[in-house]
């Protein structure tokens, strides 16, 4: 939770801020009433903001259905009772006010005006906060405008989400900003739904908050263009798109179950309990704990800043899968990961680690990638974009969201050797090789790859 200055004494504006999804929600009080925006899945932090202020929670307004999380704008509705108020464009499966272009909440002594914005979804809206007492203005844009980039356009094409081309919503996302967002005074703040590191945009900055005129000067794509140079640069290099996006949109579009009690069903396994032949193993360990001793067939997803991110990029939303930790509170905390994109029911059992592990992993001699890098098969698992400057000449590039389903085009008449760009996504790329090709010797060159010059080795 960050806290944000207060745009006027009447009003207080409070950020909740998740770095492991880039994900920033907001709660908005005024008096003794609070609105609360996109909601992470865990309600908990807004309850709790809520007793502090002495406040009630009156209203949740989702800006439009999440890809990247779920959202407990359900939950906090049935346990507080505030209305929750979308988009009628989303056709949203819960109990329900619409809000759209000339709808307006009255919170307190400020009102909260909805803006459709359309673009990064076709049901987006934006939320203008007005306090005519301060003659200050907010605006809070979802997933529309970031500080330095727009939502990417790219994310309802499939069928179950609707299909909608990619070119029909960024030329909304070009309207919306310029006609809508681009209007408003210089001086409103923004707030968007994510900071930097989030796949819902691709240049995203570090700062948390703007202002229209900020924005206005220094984002790219805000700068004078047509709409059709606007559709080109922003479907230019826009980054992967997880497994789990299409999953959370119709999930969000029905609400989920509460938090606390999806944990809990979570089925927890003894350590030598007996796991079913073909269902995925994901084991959380560190990679040098994984390598000295694992289950066979294991993926190593280390939980870390992005645990929830490659979770949904590397597993189907329909994929069971056993959830492996070596503390209880370290189990604890992968399931709570898992919870947040919506994963928990695909959790055939957790469970501490096995006593006998069978399997071991290779370490790698990095001298000799250093020396000789033609003696191995070299697989670069980094993003395209990333893999746009070469760290070794003639590698194979798979990303590692293709990795599972492209393991096989992986030759084995040398020894295998997986790299990313800092170590941590080595790790899971190896131990899917090796589960893919059983018969192969599959090296993970980790955090290593750091010492070897960005450029092609000869």
């Amino acid at each position: 939770m960050s806290p944000l200055p207060s745009s006027t004494a009447s009003v207080q504006i409070q950020q909740f801020y998740d770095k492991g999804l880039a994900h920033a929600s907001y709660a908005i009080r005024s008096g003794r009433q609070i609105a609360i925006i996109d909601p992470a899945r865990d309600p908990q932090p807004y309850y709790d903001f809520a007793d502090e202020h002495d406040a009630r929670i009156v209203a949740v307004i989702e800006t439009h259905p999440h890809a990247d999380f779920v959202s407990s704008h359900l939950e906090i509705s049935q346990e507080t009772g505030a209305t929750i108020y979308v988009s009628r464009l989303v056709r949203a499966g819960y109990p329900h006010q619409s809000f759209d272009d000339g709808d307006r909440i009255s919170l307190g002594t400020i009102e909260l005006h909805a803006i459709n914005t359309p673009g990064h979804s076709p049901d987006s809206i934006s939320v203008l906060l007005i306090d005519d007492m301060a003659q200050t203005r907010a605006v809070f844009t979802g997933d529309t405008l970031f500080v330095g980039d727009v939502g990417r356009p790219d994310l309802r094409e499939d069928d179950n989400v609707g299909g909608h081309s990619r070119e029909d919503l960024a030329a909304q996302l070009y309207q919306s900003t310029r006609h809508k967002l681009m209007t408003l005074p210089a001086t409103t703040k923004v707030y968007p739904a994510h900071g930097p590191g989030s796949l819902c945009g691709k240049t995203t900055s570090p700062d948390l908050d703007s202002t229209i005129g900020r924005e206005v000067k220094t984002n790219y794509a805000l700068q004078p263009m047509s709409q059709d140079e606007f559709i080109k640069v922003l479907l230019e290099d826009q980054p992967f798109m997880p497994k789990y996006f299409g999953h959370d949109v119709v999930l969000n579009k029905q609400g989920a179950l509460p938090f606390e009690d999806s944990i809990r069903a979570v089925p927890r396994l003894m350590p030598d309990a007996e796991l079913e032949a073909g269902v995925l193993i994901i084991d959380t360990r560190p990679a040098a704990e994984f390598r000295a001793g694992h289950l066979p067939g294991a993926i190593n997803l280390m939980d870390g800043g992005k645990f929830e991110t490659w979770l949904g990029s590397v597993v189907g939303p329909r994929e069971p899968f056993y959830l492996i930790a070596d503390s209880q509170i370290a189990l604890d905390t992968v399931i709570r990961k898992t919870a947040k994109i919506g994963y928990e029911g695909n959790i055939r059992g957790a469970m501490l680690v096995p006593r006998e592990l069978s399997a071991t992993s290779p370490d790698v001699d990095v001298e000799h990638v250093r020396n000789q890098p033609h003696d191995f098969t070299i697989v670069d698992i980094r993003n395209r974009t990333e893999a746009q400057q070469p760290i070794f000449e003639d590698a194979l590039l798979i990303p590692l969201p293709e990795l599972r389903e492209r393991a096989h085009e992986v030759p084995t008449n040398k020894p295998v050797l997986i790299h990313c760009a800092g170590g941590y996504r080595s790790a899971a790329g190896a131990s899917i090789v090796q589960a893919a090709l059983p018969g192969a010797t599959v090296y993970d060159l980790g955090e290593a790859i750091s010492t070897f010059q960005a450029q092609a080795v000869h």
